[in-house]
Parts: structure tokens; sequence; C-alpha cells
């Protein structure tokens, strides 16, 4: 099954062979930044079997987190977390398939905007569920 999709502008294309691991939402900070969305949630790839076209420079953040926009849009295209190795994250909502691919974790759910009520009987998770999220990949 080959996945497709896109940033706002088609400048940039993303293409994935597989299924995600796994999908999550993300209650961080720096993810609602990055997105610009107060729930932010992302499809977990093997990065061996994801592609960009054309390939898109990626950013090292002091973090150590590894991020990748669109240089016409801003559009936001990929993450790498070091604490997690072997996954590359893609916003959800890139993705033509994203209806789909439900989220199934709240990651970093301790910082969840209080008036955001979600009451979808997922896990949620203190921290960035890496070990959750890295159960995905086996």
């Amino acid at each position: 099954m080959a996945l497709t999709g896109r940033c706002y502008c088609g400048a940039v294309t993303l293409t994935a062979s597989a299924e995600p691991q796994t999908v999550a939402y993300c209650h961080c900070a720096d993810c609602r930044r990055w997105t610009g969305a107060p729930l932010p949630a992302f499809a977990a790839f093997d990065p061996d079997i994801l592609a960009l076209a054309p390939q898109v420079e990626e950013v090292a953040h002091p973090s150590g987190v590894r991020r990748r926009n669109c240089a016409q849009c801003g559009s936001p295209l990929t993450a790498r977390f070091p604490y997690l190795p072997g996954q590359i994250y893609v916003p959800l909502g890139l993705l033509d398939q994203a209806a789909d691919f439900a989220p199934e974790v709240h990651c970093h759910a301790e910082n969840a905007y209080d008036w955001l009520h979600q009451s979808d009987g997922l896990p949620r998770e203190v921290g960035s569920a890496r070990d959750k999220l890295q159960e995905a990949r086996t």
C-alpha cells in the first residue's frame, strides 16, 4: 500500500510504502508551536520507507530534534527525535489517507490545554510516551 501526501503548496510530496507504525497526539509546547495546532497528531514511519520529493534539508535543533519544513510554504514535514530511533514523524494532516489512521495515544498529556476536552478513551501518557511509541516498531 502506497501512502501519499504533500505540503500546503504542493512543492513537496511524500510517499510511504507501508502504513504508519503508530499514530499519536502530542500535547507538548514544541510540537504545538511547530505545527500551529493546539493538538497536533503525527504518524510514525520507518525512515527507510518514507520519501520526500524534492529532498528537503533537515534542521537540527539544540534539543536534538531534527525537523524539515517546506522552503516554499513553511509547512512542517517531518520530525525525528533522538529518543525515538528508527522512526520519523509526519504531521497526520499532510497525508492524503489521514482519515484512515486514527491516533492511538496522547503524548505529553500533562501539558494539554485546560479547555481542550477529548473523550476518546485513548491512553494519556505523561512525557514522551517513548516506550509505547517504540513498541510500534516491532
